[in-house]
């Protein structure tokens, strides 16, 4: 790995932190960088990567929260257990015709090109041949140099998304960390995949210890990898693997975080956050296959995990009865939808998102099931601190956070957030007069209150309203008020009326708030 420096900072629960300094030798230096966009700071040492996700992280969290330092790897290469690759051809410069007919020499080498495994370049569709990544597993760099030999010797064609010719069109590999055991998924952009007996004949031949080969069909013009349909050509069709010492089913289309050492870690810190004690019923919003569902179930009384990915639910329900775990059930079902619907008292709540965040239906559901905590995981710090300012509104604090790299040498990591339900007894003592009706909330305006929607108005709008502007809405819409409240003091007393743009912009709360 060229010189390293190791020097042990401290010693928290069941890692150790550990301060790597890397200074990258020649033979660690990737070949392909400023090509394909994939690792964009694996040039810098590994000290200056965690500096640099530091303060990034540090400057989305500004007014929420601090992190200390990032966890880091001792070895921060070849951590990736899924690994995907485009196939394709190079083509001959100049040549762009979608119906130029392929030509070979007596070789059988296709002159417009050599069939070439790659990754797409930042914001293309041009294919950078990678031969040798330094972020894939090192087995299954192997496995796509024997795919691509094999389709050279056989005359398996790449599939030609301009022309809507040829047949394989990407390599997916899930790799075991613990296990070993390997899936390789071809992708094709036709129904049939010819010879493909033949293919898997050799494939084996090469590397045995394959444990499945899926064939899936993606004919699509489209940025997704996986298509909707797919066939089983060698072994169970799935592959498993064991995390935090449980064993989980993998299935090709099932989400599985890439970095399995960082996962144990981030999973260790999710769970510590949420402060369980052994009779609290948690929620795992986008579950997946029961990562983190399972892992919490050790500490909880039930996990109820909830996800929109059937593939991914089904393999959850399999992994809970392989692991013998009672206290969870699985969902199939929209996070914010099973939310709405629940009437089970919930005291903690993960969320580990896409990269795209939760959306404010989400997010409003959750605020309306009160739970205590809320441990919120993402891979993305921006979309993240977007929607730490919607469950602040919503009467969340942020108690403390910390960040995992879970893919060294990108700029890329991931961060954990642990809100609390705000308590009158953690806020500092204030002198409040307050009329005894202020304290008589009906059902509609307990969902928000005055200044909620006050505030909800003005960030929106820019408009202020007062209370008597809203109590006016309020009553045009059928919301009952309580007796006396905001009525003039006396009878010849006049109220002005609300103006029309005003009306509006309180209505939009109003439905924003879903009290309407």
């Amino acid at each position: 790995m060229g010189n390293s420096l190791l020097a042990v900072r401290g010693i928290n629960h069941k890692y150790i932190v550990v301060e790597m300094r890397i200074i990258m030798s020649d033979k660690m230096k990737c070949p392909h960088f400023g090509q394909c966009g994939g690792c964009n700071i694996i040039d810098k040492p590994y000290d200056k990567q965690l500096e640099q996700k530091k303060a990034y992280v540090n400057e989305q969290l500004k007014g929420y929260a601090a992190v200390d330092m990032v966890y880091g790897m001792e070895e921060p290469f070849h951590y990736r257990n899924k690994v995907h690759v485009v196939i394709s051809r190079k083509k001959a410069s100049g040549d762009h015709s979608k119906k130029a007919p392929d030509r070979y020499d007596k070789s059988g080498k296709n002159v417009k090109g050599e069939i070439v495994a790659g990754i797409y370049e930042e914001e293309s569709h041009n294919v950078v041949p990678v031969e040798e990544c330094l972020l894939h597993d090192a087995y299954a760099n192997e496995i796509i140099k024997s795919i691509v030999d094999i389709m050279k010797k056989g005359r398996f064609e790449p599939y030609d998304e301009d022309r809507e010719t040829g047949c394989i069109r990407h390599v997916l590999i899930r790799r075991g960390h613990i296990t070993k055991e390997t899936m390789v998924v071809i992708v094709t952009g036709t129904r049939i995949f010819p010879g493909n007996k033949n293919f898997i004949r050799e494939l084996l031949k090469r590397h045995p210890d394959i444990t499945t080969i899926v064939h899936n069909i993606n004919y699509k013009r489209t940025s997704m990898v996986l298509g909707e349909n797919q066939r089983t050509l060698y072994g169970k069709g799935y592959i498993e693997d064991v995390l935090c010492g449980l064993r989980f089913r993998i299935s090709p289309k099932s989400f599985y975080q890439i970095n399995s050492i960082q996962t144990e870690l981030l999973y260790d810190k999710a769970i510590e956050f949420a402060d369980l004690k052994g009779n609290e019923t948690v929620i795992d919003a986008y579950c997946g296959i029961g990562t983190i569902a399972m892992a919490a179930a050790k500490s909880a009384g039930k996990v109820i995990g909830v996800e929109l990915n059937k593939d991914a639910v089904r393999d959850a329900r399999i992994n809970a009865r392989i692991n013998n775990v009672g206290n969870v059930e699985f969902y199939n079902d929209d996070a914010g939808r099973f939310m709405e619907r629940t009437a089970v008292k919930v005291d903690a709540v993960f969320i580990d998102p896409p990269r795209s965040g939760s959306d404010e239906k989400f997010l409003c559901s959750l605020i309306r099931l009160k739970p205590e905590r809320i441990v919120y995981v993402s891979c993305n710090v921006e979309t993240q601190r977007r929607d730490l300012g919607v469950l602040s509104k919503g009467g969340y604090t942020v108690e403390k956070a910390c960040a995992v790299d879970m893919f060294p040498g990108t700029n890329h990591t991931e961060s954990i957030v642990l809100l609390s339900k705000l308590k009158s007894n953690k806020l500092k003592h204030i002198d409040v007069e307050l009329e005894m009706d202020e304290l008589e909330l009906t059902v509609a305006e307990s969902k928000a209150t005055y200044e909620e929607i006050k505030d909800y108005v003005l960030k929106q709008s820019g408009l202020k309203v007062s209370s008597l502007y809203i109590a006016q809405v309020k009553q045009k819409y059928g919301i009952i008020e309580r007796e006396n409240y905001n009525l003039p003091k006396s009878e010849n007393s006049k109220q002005p009326k609300c103006p029309l743009e005003k009306e509006k912009a309180i209505i939009a709360a109003l439905k924003y708030y879903r009290m309407i």
